[in-house]
Order: C-alpha cells, then structure tokens, then sequence
C-alpha cells in the first residue's frame, strides 16, 4: 500500500537472484500529467529496471508483478545531486574565474571543466550513494 511519502510503481520481476529482484517498470499515463515527469528518470523512455535488494527475494517469480517503491525524499535528492548542484557548481565555478579576471572563454572552459569534474566525482561516488536510494518490492 502506498504511504504518503512513498513514490510508487507497478512493474514485473525481470530476474531473481540470492538477494536482489530486478524489476522492469513501465511508465504510466499517469506521468504525462506529474509537474515533474521532466525531471523525472522515469518519464525519459517507457521501460526502466530497477533493482532491489531484499532477504526475500526467492518469494518472488519472472513474470509476476509487483509494486516497487521508495520514499519520495529519494527523488529529491537525485533532482539535487544530477541536476541542482551541477548547475550551483558551474555557477560558482564561472563567477571565480570572471572574478579572478580571466577572459569569458577561458571561464566558460573552466566551467564546463568543473561540471565534467563533479559528475566525475558523482560517478566514483556511485556505490555509496546507491546504499542511500533504498527500494522496497511488494507483491500485489
């Protein structure tokens, strides 16, 4: 059942293996009306797989479908770390550069240098911030 906080979607176990379930999801009609299906990773293509890790794992079947869902906080924080926070350090990054007196060029290089750097660094981080996104599975 869905919880307030909860983001929510129907999908069908693609794979079951020891300790994990991978779950296509289809994007719903439903995402054509949401505020934010831009920003959304779900409203970019009409399948998506997620993987959830759970101890029950083998009380799920391929085929069967389910109910995948995370805390909506999640969705924030991704919106923060792939769109925001580039955008905060490009910024930031072009505003130094102007006001160390470089010319616009070379600011807009380092700029673009800075967001190259940081997804970089968001891509090394990738392993821990994926133990932070926790989806949970439930059969319908």
């Amino acid at each position: 059942m869905k919880q307030p906080s909860q983001i929510e979607h129907k999908g069908t176990v693609a794979f079951v293996g020891c300790d994990f379930v991978r779950v296509t999801i289809e994007v719903m009609e439903a995402c054509g009306s949401c505020a934010s299906r831009k920003a959304c990773a779900m409203g970019q293509s009409d399948k998506r797989e997620i993987v959830v890790y759970t101890d029950q794992a083998a009380a799920y079947s391929v085929g069967e479908v389910v109910n995948v869902s995370a805390r909506q906080t999640i969705g924030i924080t991704a919106v923060l770390l792939c769109y925001v926070l580039p955008l905060v350090v490009m910024i930031v990054a072009l505003a130094a550069m102007v006001m160390l007196g470089c010319s616009e060029g070379v600011a807009a290089l380092v700029s673009l240098a800075s967001i190259a750097l940081y997804y970089a660094i968001l891509g090394a981080l990738h392993k821990r911030i994926s133990k932070k996104i926790v989806f949970t599975i439930n059969k319908i």
